[in-house]
């Protein structure tokens, strides 16, 4: 139950922060779920679909056609600025801290080598998965995809994102609550499934990590 209050705050604290900061707002949330904090899109964009139209937005409607615009600048940018990270700093993060969260150089290099197979599949449709869409850049960078490609495919599947959720808000009007709670609802299988292959890789990982430090040994 508690969980539950503290989610339906932070749900009216994001639609408030809309309301009363348009634009700045949305941009600002679009970056932040895409650069890895957990904000739930289907609360940003179905509410700002709503306050498109009239009754919901009570005075000057939001124009959609600029909420999806800045929703997708905001979430490139987020994007861009995960994937960097994971660039620049993923190689370093494997020499100090390698052992501890079970990587290595020669993982970096498989992950190279699987998202220049299938990274264009993965980022494209990673964003309509929760989750993922929150993540996938990190993994991205760290890999090493090519960057013009990356971004590209983040802009096509983050334009789609935004759009689909947008128009469903615009279109749900003062109902678009009921929308935000059936996407909510349809998440939790696939989080579900999430659970268990995390669980299973990280079981995999530290087997895997532990035969190779006895092996050496």
């Amino acid at each position: 139950m508690r969980h539950l209050l503290d989610e339906v705050g932070q749900n009216e604290g994001m639609q408030n922060f809309v309301h009363n900061y348009g634009y700045f707002a949305l941009f600002f949330l679009a970056l932040a779920e895409s650069a890895c904090i957990p904000i739930p899109s289907e609360v940003t964009f179905g509410f700002a679909g709503a306050l498109c139209t009239a009754e919901v937005a009570q005075g000057k409607p939001l124009n959609l056609f600029l909420v999806i615009l800045v929703g997708v600048i905001g979430s490139v940018v987020g994007s861009a600025l995960a994937y960097e990270v994971g660039r620049s700093a993923g190689r370093s993060i494997v020499d100090r801290w390698g052992k501890w969260v079970l990587l290595t150089h020669k993982d970096l290099d498989a992950a190279e080598r699987w998202f220049e197979r299938y990274g264009a599949p993965s980022v494209l449709v990673g964003r309509v998965i929760p989750v993922v869409r929150t993540v996938i850049s990190l993994p991205a960078g760290l890999a090493e995809m090519k960057r013009g490609k990356f971004l590209a495919l983040t802009a096509i599947g983050c334009a789609a994102w935004v759009t689909l959720l947008t128009s469903l808000g615009y279109a749900a009007g003062s109902n678009w609550q009921h929308v935000a709670k059936y996407f909510h609802i349809a998440q939790w299988p696939i989080l579900g499934a999430l659970v268990v292959l995390l669980i299973f890789g990280f079981v995999h990982r530290w087997k895997s990590v532990k035969g190779s430090h006895a092996e050496q040994s």
